[in-house]
């Protein structure tokens, strides 16, 4: 399996366009070893032909020309066979509207995620010019299902969704709606005919015993790096919510992923989704010393792996 990280940064990525903290001060004007950062998407796939892409960020034009595997090879033509979505936030869903150019789109979610972006979404309509312009394609907590390329081939890759604590995407709060178990799945990837399975846990309200579960059946973990600590944002003076209040399990502490999931033994695993100011940003900082001796890596945009 080929995998690549085209970004990897939470919402807004780094440098934030509204925020001037050390991290995104130092991403502009290199007063701190640190890599800017575009908001999260990876690219897995089985042959280098055919490619599924890990959510849909606001930046995926920009993402797809800067990896030419992903490139159209004839004149109307994209390698992207399907998306699929891990959750309805914004900053995994607005990339679908800027894939609006008369091009047909696979899309694999769970109901709730489907439901939350298609219905009273006005802006789907951008996405419906012609007759099947979508095709949708259900995912369902536990079951594994093919991905399937243009045609009807199989792409070698199958996926299993697995509900993971979230929450409701902020511009679904306070509509009435009833939180599901799957508005937040991870993703377990597998090449056809291998037990190598990559584990995809972008974001993690808490741990259940099913996420430590999928996290020790992992080859290649991917896992929820959003915060090194409960009240980064509120010391930094940004906001006043805690990581909980997000659904994100922050890195550090007594209680964070990094003391948890120490027994791990993922041969890589990496820290994604990360806000832009988590310190483990900066190539110098004490919390990313502690996370590589504890074996863990922080993803970074073009990171690629071969599982």
């Amino acid at each position: 399996m080929k995998i690549r990280v085209l970004g990897s940064a939470a919402g807004g990525g780094c440098p934030q366009w509204n925020c001037a903290c050390r991290n995104c001060r130092g991403a502009r004007d290199g007063s701190v070893r640190i890599e800017p950062r575009t908001q999260e998407c990876v690219a897995v796939s089985a042959d280098g032909e055919a490619w599924f892409l890990l959510n849909a960020s606001p930046e995926i034009r920009a993402q797809i020309e800067g990896f030419p595997a992903l490139h159209a090879r004839r004149l109307r033509d994209s390698p992207v066979q399907g998306i699929v979505l891990t959750n309805g936030d914004l900053d995994h869903t607005l990339g679908l509207l800027c894939l609006r150019e008369s091009h047909p789109l696979v899309v694999y979610a769970t109901e709730p995620v489907r439901r939350g972006f298609v219905e009273s979404n006005v802006l789907y309509r951008t996405l419906q010019r012609f007759p099947g312009q979508v095709s949708w394609r259900t995912l369902r907590a536990g079951a594994e299902v093919e991905l399937w390329k243009d045609g009807g081939d199989p792409s070698g890759l199958s996926i299993e969704a697995l509900a993971v604590p979230g929450k409701l995407p902020v511009h679904l709060e306070g509509l009435g709606l009833v939180p599901d178990a799957c508005d937040n799945v991870g993703l377990r990837i597998r090449e056809r005919g291998s037990r190598r399975a990559l584990v995809y846990l972008s974001a993690v309200g808490r741990l259940t015993p099913e996420v430590l579960s999928a996290a020790e059946r992992a080859d290649c973990l991917f896992f929820d790096g959003t915060f090194w600590s409960e009240e980064e944002l509120r010391e930094l003076g940004a906001s006043e919510k805690r990581a909980s209040d997000m659904a994100h399990l922050p890195i550090g502490g007594v209680g964070g992923s990094l003391a948890a999931l120490s027994g791990v033994g993922a041969a890589r695993r990496i820290y994604i989704h990360l806000n832009n100011t988590n310190p483990v940003l900066r190539e110098d900082s004490a919390e990313r010393a502690a996370v590589e001796r504890a074996g863990w890596e922080v993803a970074r945009d073009g990171m690629e792996i071969a599982l």
